[in-house]
């Protein structure tokens, strides 16, 4: 397969930015959405949601879909919780999404940073739902149980790619334990659970449709898929780039295959309408 056109990115509104940055900036916070300049970000200030990163900016793994430095990173800071949940406040959000680095240095692998954090949000604002994107944890089951047990209200964990490329995409991860993971979470937590899909790596059609059973099998209900975008020349290159038909083709097989919220598109990423994904 060859590159096609790239999906156009939507231009932000500047205002709205920079009011959501100014307040950011203020509680010292770090989000995914300016981190990573995501092209939704608007759309998603506009609808009261965002997606903070936690534990840091620098990763104990080297995934080469991802951007984020790796190394060892700081230790967590105390008070990040009371931070973002003084700025969830002060922004009126109605819905946050909570991420992080991996941190695999830690001897709880950030997990108790995730539960301080849901608890500071719903102690300031009992009303703003919070969905946790987390790391695998290396599948250690304290870990995982904290964050089942911690209030979230939707549980997330993310496959990224197929089975036959994740070794070389993920090389520190491990497509099996992912599963796992989500499976864990699944058979344990009273909300839904939700994972996401890049394209665009060099899968086959026929292995992203495997990938997605093994994900209905473990227990996945949402799913995300959105096209992989090259951050640096020096990252795993775009094999393809698909067009919006496609993935609304997707969407359509994966509503299919049993379901129950999905989102597909070029633009589409993890926390993409995550407000509204599932109702």
């Amino acid at each position: 397969m060859t590159p096609s056109l790239k999906p156009r990115v939507k231009a932000p509104d500047p205002a709205l930015v920079g009011h959501t940055t100014e307040i950011l900036h203020r509680h010292r916070l770090t989000t995914v959405c300016e981190e990573s300049a995501c092209p939704n970000r608007s759309e998603c200030y506009a609808r009261h949601s965002t997606t903070f990163m936690i534990l840091g900016d620098t990763c104990t793994r080297a995934c080469r879909f991802c951007n984020v430095k790796t190394g060892r990173g700081s230790m967590p800071k105390r008070d990040e919780p009371e931070r973002i949940a003084a700025a969830v406040e002060d922004l009126k959000l109605a819905y946050v999404v909570i991420t992080s680095v991996d941190r695999d240095d830690l001897d709880d692998f950030g997990a108790s940073q995730f539960v301080r954090t849901v608890e500071a949000i719903k102690a300031k604002t009992p009303r703003t739902k919070v969905e946790l994107l987390t790391p695998d944890f290396r599948a250690d089951l304290q870990a995982l149980d904290s964050i089942i047990a911690c209030g979230a209200d939707k549980l997330a964990h993310n496959e990224e790619t197929v089975k036959r490329l994740s070794p070389a995409i993920r090389p520190q991860s491990d497509y099996r334990r992912s599963l796992d993971v989500l499976g864990y979470y699944a058979d344990r937590f009273s909300g839904r659970v939700k994972s996401s899909l890049m394209v665009g790596l060099g899968e086959q059609e026929d292995e992203l449709l495997e990938t997605m059973q093994d994900l209905l099998n473990a227990g996945v209900s949402e799913l995300t898929l959105g096209q992989y975008l090259q951050p640096t020349s020096k990252h795993h290159p775009v094999v393809h780039y698909y067009e919006s038909q496609w993935f609304e083709t997707m969407k359509e097989k994966a509503y299919q295959m049993g379901f129950l919220a999905v989102a597909s598109g070029p633009l589409v990423r993890s926390s993409y309408h995550a407000e509204s994904l599932g109702k």
